[in-house]
């Protein structure tokens, strides 16, 4: 050996024990802290190991090897004990130690101690094997079910997609089977329409398209619709509502309703969309021109009855819904809230002239319709999402928000408390609530009902409607009457909260189908890339208040778990009605949150700063602030899966199966793509639709791919990547002119979701012969 190279040895084996030291360090004084929290006991003599690994080596000692070894060694049994054999649990665990563990075979560090290279390279090999064979196991495993199997078309079925969910229940199931689980792999991208609408960080091309006429009718932003050409993309029309200087412009819109007239002329078919600006449109499905004959021009105000005070902060984003000649609107109002925020009415307009024919508000129950300067009640829950129809029934049913500033609700007033997240049914000809589900009590986490409720005759032939929940409770309710058919218990909560605040005692949890927000959070399922980071996502649990579902928000840091994605989002449910089956996405990630005392005097600011969205709540003594609850390097500080895809059977509510959404493809640390295709369950928005063919498509989740799962057994059939993350619902129709089947999805990317922006929409279809 040169005496260069001695040199260069001596400074590697100087920087690896350097290396040893501050790692081993950083264990022993973190896991100290943890220890004093109540937390594990494991880091702090594995970091006094790493420690006493480093000063033998510095010293070219025999003995730091056989440390490491026995540290190591016992890791490997502890993560077992802990984590079983989930390999994202063992990850942080086994990973990053066991390739430490194989510098120690360098032959520099080797001829440095003269240690047998067994002792740390036999534990490291073991380690990586193990974590190396549970990964395999995860990537490859079926749930050995059969497949899907034919079944008969539906009668009456057609290609069209008319509503927002397909029908105005909102299965979001294409009953065609030309694209089924043989064929599949064969979809190719038919065409691709990119709009002119600019992506951007804040603007999120969610919308779920209509399929009518030949056409595809889709809102490309707030105001904003385009007609196009079902088998080509080609741009037919453009209508747009908004002046392109609008401060509304670029604002989300999540679709459109369909409506057609039994009279003959101008906007004999005619979409409707609202706009951030508080209008409802009415446009010719023909031409993309207004139906002058609606309201004034084409469009009604509204904004009428909603007083002035904090008026931009109600701001449609879902599309209206059309039951039986009458358009039914909702709106959203912002969360940063408040106690003087503005109306969440619920109105429904003739759909021919645009007439206002009734409005729903929970401050004046069997009103009339308002008196000229009368406003509708103030600060009453909002309903921002998809509500769905029963024609037959005559009745729309609606999912309720919070009565905004959403996490304090010291001010909050009787009635808005009460029709909080609740889902009510209303008479479309009368504008009266025939019944109404409440399923949070007194709710101070946002657990606003963002998915469309769906309804569907079940199996017994009982007409039902299922209501997905951010909770990640899924209830079943009789449709004609609100009853629960799968019992409803209500279950102590935690109580506590902050100075001016109460809490309900208890919370309403079904009997029927399981919970898919995934089991209460402990400290072993605290994550990280590396064991460091690991450990101080532990420290942050230990230290935060969290005790389970509904921990009051209190000044110290506060674990939300579901938090305010959910559980289940917008994006709903789908449901095969012939195989029985429902396909469900959900969203586990935790937030971390905290009231914060506001001074005498001080304004109410929010905003978004360091990954901290703060909530003014204006009028109340309390700022909100979010905080993303993330480890020092930007990972999740709960272990994966951060989504699910499961599919249930509709008549016994049991879980058929089960997987991770997504690979870790878009995912990564420092908010990094690691580019590595391992399953794990990426965060997601959006939803799914399910065919004839005994196939579900998804799209939703940050790796940025739209896939087929068999619906039967959850096999991935077909897979194709997409420009941005598909945070919309796919829909699928076939054209009345070529006869070919389309599976179309938005592909914008999200605001919450890391990862690229676009505006496209993507067709597939099977090569045309």
């Amino acid at each position: 050996m040169t005496k260069e190279t001695k040199v260069m040895a001596r400074i590697g084996i100087a920087a690896f024990a350097a290396f040893l030291a501050l790692v081993g360090a950083t264990l022993a004084v973190g896991g100290g802290m943890l220890a004093a929290e109540g937390g594990s006991l494991y880091y702090l003599p594995a970091g006094l190991a790493v420690l006493v690994s480093a000063y033998g080596l510095l010293r070219r000692a025999r003995y730091p090897a056989a440390v490491y070894g026995a540290m190591l060694a016992g890791t490997l049994v502890w993560s077992l004990w802990e984590a079983g054999l989930d390999p994202w649990a063992l990850m942080p665990r086994l990973g990053g130690p066991a390739l430490v563990g194989l510098l120690f075979l360098l032959p520099a560090v080797r001829r440095a101690t003269g240690a047998p290279a067994w002792w740390t390279g036999l534990p490291a090999v073991l380690a990586l094997a193990l974590l190396g064979g549970t990964i395999i196991r995860l990537q490859t495993a079926e749930s050995g079910l059969p497949g899907a199997a034919s079944v008969p078309a539906l009668a009456g079925a057609d290609g069209t997609w008319q509503h927002w969910g397909k029908d105005a229940g909102g299965l979001k199931y294409a009953a065609t089977d030309q694209i089924n689980t043989g064929n599949v792999g064969k979809l190719k991208l038919a065409w691709r329409y990119d709009s002119d609408v600019p992506p951007g960080p804040l603007v999120s091309l969610e919308a779920a398209p209509i399929a009518m006429d030949g056409r595809l009718y889709m809102c490309l932003e707030s105001g904003t619709m385009a007609a196009l050409d079902q088998d080509t993309g080609k741009e037919v029309w453009r209508y747009r509502a908004l002046p392109k200087d609008s401060p509304f412009q670029g604002w989300k819109c999540r679709g459109a309703a369909y409506y057609a007239s039994a009279k003959a002329g101008e906007c004999a078919r005619r979409l409707f969309i609202t706009t951030a600006a508080g209008q409802l449109a009415a446009i010719d499905a023909d031409t993309g021109g207004p139906c002058s004959g609606f309201a004034r021009n084409g469009i009604a105000n509204l904004r009428v009855g909603m007083g002035k005070k904090h008026i931009e902060d109600a701001l449609p984003t879902s599309p209206p819904t059309v039951v039986n000649g009458v358009v039914v609107v909702g709106q959203s109002i912002s969360d940063f809230g408040s106690v003087d925020s503005p109306s969440g009415v619920i109105r429904g307009y003739d759909a021919e002239t645009g007439a206002l024919r009734w409005a729903w508000d929970a401050g004046r129950p069997g009103q009339a319709l308002l008196k000229p300067g009368e406003t509708y009640t103030r600060d009453t829950p909002n309903a921002w999402g998809v509500f769905s129809g029963d024609e037959k029934l005559g009745l729309v049913y609606v999912g309720t928000g919070n009565s905004p500033p959403d996490y304090f609700s010291g001010f909050r007033s009787e009635v808005a408390d009460d029709f909080t997240d609740n889902i009510v049914a209303i008479d479309v000809a009368t504008g009266q609530m025939r019944w109404r589900f409440k399923t949070v009590n007194h709710d101070l986490w946002d657990y606003d009902i963002a998915a469309q409720p769906v309804a569907v005759d079940l199996p017994d032939k009982v007409p039902a409607l299922i209501v997905p929940t951010k909770r990640g409770q899924i209830f079943v309710l009789d449709r004609r009457t609100g009853k629960p058919i799968d019992p409803v218990v209500q279950k102590p909560v935690p109580q506590g909260g902050v100075e001016g605040e109460w809490t309900a005692a208890t919370q309403p949890y079904t009997t029927g189908f399981p919970s898919v927000s995934g089991p209460r959070l402990q400290e072993e399922d605290m994550w990280g890339i590396t064991p460091l980071d690991q450990m101080a996502c532990r420290i942050q649990y230990r230290r935060a208040n969290y005790k389970g579902d509904f921990t009051p928000i209190t000044m110290k840091p506060t674990i939300t778990y579901p938090a305010v994605g959910g559980g289940i989002n917008w994006g709903s449910v789908s449901i095969d009605p012939q195989r029985g089956l429902m396909v469900v996405n959900a969203l586990r990630l935790a937030n971390l949150n905290r009231l914060e005392r506001r001074k005498p005097g001080e304004v109410a600011k929010g905003g978004f700063e360091g990954g901290v969205i703060t909530f003014p709540q204006e009028g109340t003594p309390y700022a909100f602030k979010s905080f993303p609850f993330l480890s020092p390097i930007f990972v999740p500080c709960q272990q994966p899966p951060f989504g699910t895809i499961s599919v249930f059977d509709l008549a016994t509510r049991k879980l058929v199966w089960e997987k991770p959404l997504g690979t870790a493809a878009g995912s990564g640390p420092l908010g990094l793509a690691s580019h590595v295709p391992l399953l794990m369950g990426a965060p997601n928005f959006g939803g799914s639709v399910s065919t004839g063919g005994g196939l579900t498509f998804i799209a939703a989740a940050q790796d940025r791919t739209l896939r087929a799962f068999d619906i039967a057994n959850g096999k991935e059939l077909w897979s194709a990547t997409l420009p941005a993350v598909g945070a919309a619902n796919p829909i699928s129709y076939v054209s009345p002119k070529t006869g070919r089947q389309y599976v179309v999805i938005a592909a914008g990317g999200h605001f919450s979701i890391p990862g690229p922006h676009a505006s496209a929409i993507m067709a597939y279809a099977l090569p045309q012969k």
